[in-house]
């Protein structure tokens, strides 16, 4: 099972595929004034993106309760791939608590589905566990309507990776446009290299404030359609398509990390499957290493 784990560039590739095919979903009107948004890791961060121009409150699994008590929420907006795990309890409460829920989800038969007022479902790909590539894309492809075909065009034709096995450590530069993607960026070097190898990112005006104190020769600088003739002794300099938005960076990102991971030992592939089974105990769930 763990030999036929994909890379996740090839997942990129393979949700790129997807939407080729059959089209960018629709992404329905939100009629709430001011929403609560959450989600867990990078389900919070897409939705975020995804009403980035809205008043809206962000919140996430640890502190939705909290956050809940701010003034003048008429609804909620849940984010899950699988519409599982911790989401159920989520919105089971929210339920509880009269407030009207959307679910954004990819799987139409959750358990949480049974308590949301609507369920948008998205299409997605059978992914290795964490990866969930297809899964946010699609809803971040809604949202910005990119045009898929362009940008695996653009992957295909600019985006190359050199040696990167000097390299233990990596920074990305973000367009201040496109600030919410780097905490997806960060959670997937969480995900695939644990403390093998780090990852920060900011913008460029917030690398100018004390981010670069201590240099390190096993650091790679990437900008991502940015210019950086300042920082870092290592750089690299990965470009965007002219106007891009949050699926070409993410489609990006991810495809670069991918790059990162086939030049390095497979740790995701030697521990997925093991930290599968200890996760599903842990949510009183049967998670897929393949879902």
């Amino acid at each position: 099972m763990k030999k036929e784990l994909i890379d996740l560039d090839q997942a990129v590739i393979n949700a790129l595929n997807l939407f080729i095919k059959e089209g960018i979903p629709k992404l329905e009107t939100i009629n709430y004034k001011r929403p609560l948004i959450l989600g867990s890791e990078n389900a919070a961060i897409t939705g975020k993106i995804i009403f980035e121009d809205k008043d809206a409150v962000f919140s996430d699994v640890s502190n939705y309760k909290k956050d809940l008590k701010t003034k003048n929420i008429d609804g909620a907006v849940l984010i899950s791939a699988s519409g599982e795990k911790s989401a159920p309890g989520i919105a089971k409460f929210l339920k509880k608590k009269k407030i009207k829920l959307v679910l954004f989800t990819n799987n139409p038969k959750s358990e949480a589905s049974e308590y949301a007022d609507k369920v948008l479902v998205f299409p997605k790909n059978p992914e290795p566990y964490t990866y969930n590539t297809s899964t946010y894309m699609g809803m971040i492809l809604a949202k910005t309507k990119e045009n898929p075909k362009k940008i695996m065009q653009f992957i295909n034709n600019k985006i190359k990776a050199p040696d990167l096995t000097p390299y233990d450590s990596y920074y990305f530069i973000i367009p201040d446009k496109l600030d919410n993607i780097k905490d997806m960026l960060l959670t997937k070097f969480d995900e695939l290299f644990g403390s093998k190898i780090s990852a920060r990112a900011f913008t460029l005006e917030k690398t100018k404030h004390a981010k670069t104190v201590i240099p390190s020769e096993k650091e790679l600088f990437v900008s991502l359609g940015t210019k950086n003739n300042t920082f870092g002794k290592n750089r690299l300099e990965l470009p965007l398509p002219k106007n891009a938005n949050y699926g070409a960076i993410m489609a990006i990102g991810y495809y670069f990390i991918g790059q990162i991971q086939k030049q390095n030992p497979p740790w995701f592939k030697q521990n997925i499957e093991k930290y599968v089974k200890k996760t599903s105990k842990i949510f009183n769930d049967n998670l897929k290493l393949i879902g």
